[in-house]
């Protein structure tokens, strides 16, 4: 069976014949340079959306408008644009450039399909993956666009799971991980959850090449509604993931975990103060390889826990209403919330009383 269906011409043409000895960029060198901005979608007060460019010190540099609410930013280092994929369940995506020099570019999605809110470039710029959800058959897709010939889609491939949400392109350029949440949903019920008693989350690796399984974990039968969301590679290549629970609120399963190639999926057992604070939920997960730290926000508990990427200790805690978006800066992180604040790396605080910022923070590396 050919699981990756795509136009082989239309590939080969995107893709270049360099790809196997690209290295992403998702796994740093242990050095973040200071020239950094930032990226996240928005909503105004006014009801209305966008996406926004921010400085180290949080200070609005460029705003493009977007037709509906905003979910994740991915950028390519290479033609130096980025994309923001629409919430789920949305059928746009939009390419920007950081200076608004170019008029921004919507991508839609195909018919029977819709965005998860998260994608990744190829190493070399030429192919942009995006989560999306084959509705009518309850399956989770990565569809393929060629970023050479204006986001034109190119095919799709398997995640092997359902509701697929954050993806990352790890670092030997080829292997993309995918979390898949588990759910079913479907545009007709909106983002009601249809599959709560059956739902089964998992992590996979999948060759965004030929389209094929390489790995495939799912959580034990007892946590089969705790739902894998968000991921980040730390510093050694070690992939951390936070997921929200579906079950009963009183339960308190573990949030947190980690993922290795060829090893089983290992939860991290947290203090139970810092557990309930998250009211079974992460909303983001961001690696500061400099630091060896991983910062994990829960909106739902404002709540936002660094945690020693080596140890798996808690390192600390802090209370910030509505926090979700997350990016490493400098030896800290900066984050993001829905209070319209803006928390730097160095601590220093920073309001946006107009701008209620969405769920994700893109730290861009400026320098060449």
């Amino acid at each position: 069976m050919k699981r990756l269906l795509i136009d082989r011409r239309d590939f080969l043409r995107a893709a270049g014949i360099g790809f196997a000895a690209a290295v992403t960029p998702s796994v740093w060198a242990n050095t973040l340079a200071a020239d950094a901005v930032f990226a996240t979608a928005f909503v105004k007060r006014d009801g209305s959306f966008g996406a926004a460019v921010l400085s180290e010190a949080g200070k609005l540099l460029h705003a493009i408008d977007l037709p509906d609410r905003g979910h994740d930013v991915t950028f390519d280092p290479i033609s130096k644009r980025s994309v923001v994929f629409a919430r789920q369940p949305g059928t746009f995506a939009v390419v920007f450039d950081h200076t608004g020099r170019d008029t921004p570019q919507t991508i839609a999605s195909i018919t029977g399909r819709h965005f998860f809110g998260h994608g990744v470039f190829s190493p070399d710029g030429a192919l942009l993956y995006a989560t999306e959800n084959d509705f009518d058959n309850a399956a989770g897709v990565v569809g393929v666009y060629d970023a050479r010939a204006k986001f034109s889609r190119i095919g799709e491939f398997p995640t092997y799971g359902m509701g697929p949400h954050e993806l990352l392109l790890l670092g030997d350029g080829r292997t993309i991980a995918v979390a898949n949440g588990g759910i079913e949903t479907h545009p007709d019920y909106g983002r009601a959850e249809l599959n709560i008693a059956t739902m089964k989350p998992s992590y996979v690796l999948v060759d965004r090449v030929t389209g094929d399984l390489i790995e495939k974990h799912e959580l034990p039968a007892a946590l089969h509604q705790l739902s894998i969301r968000h991921m980040d590679t730390d510093q050694t290549g070690a992939v951390w993931f936070g997921c929200q629970y579906r079950g009963p609120g009183t339960d308190r399963p573990l949030l947190v975990g980690r993922a290795a190639r060829g090893k089983e999926l290992r939860l991290l057992d947290m203090p139970q103060d810092v557990l309930s604070g998250f009211r079974n939920y992460i909303g983001s997960v961001a690696a500061n390889p400099v630091a060896g730290t991983v910062a994990v926000s829960s909106p739902e508990g404002n709540s936002l826990v660094v945690i020693d990427a080596g140890s798996g200790r808690v390192v600390s805690s802090s209370a910030l209403v509505e926090v979700c978006g997350v990016a490493p800066d400098r030896a800290g992180f900066m984050a993001t919330t829905g209070a319209g604040e803006i928390i730097e790396g160095n601590g220093g605080t920073r309001s946006e009383p107009a701008y209620v910022w969405d769920n994700h923070l893109l730290r861009i590396e400026q320098a060449a």
